[in-house]
């Protein structure tokens, strides 16, 4: 893995996007399916969770029809990508 995030689903979405074209997104189910494929809807607000603590680091962006906005304030679906700058 080659990001040092501590937390599973912070590492799994990092491991995601850096699987993915530079300036390609996820869906936070992609990441909850990887982590659990069988339990996946269990794990879509702990996957927003991990989503929050990325974006508050500065390694992530979550987007809504292609805005940044708060993912703990943001209701309906959401994409996760990296950092645009």
């Amino acid at each position: 893995m080659a990001d040092d995030a501590a937390d599973p689903l912070e590492r799994t979405i990092l491991d995601l996007l850096d699987q993915r074209a530079a300036d390609a997104s996820i869906c936070p189910s992609d990441a909850a399916r990887a982590a659990s494929p069988d339990d996946w809807p269990a794990l879509m607000q702990p996957v927003r969770d991990a989503a929050a603590r990325l974006a508050a680091a500065g390694r992530v962006e979550v987007t809504q029809g292609g805005a940044v906005v708060d993912v703990t304030t943001a209701r309906g679906p959401v994409r996760i990508r990296r950092p645009r700058h």
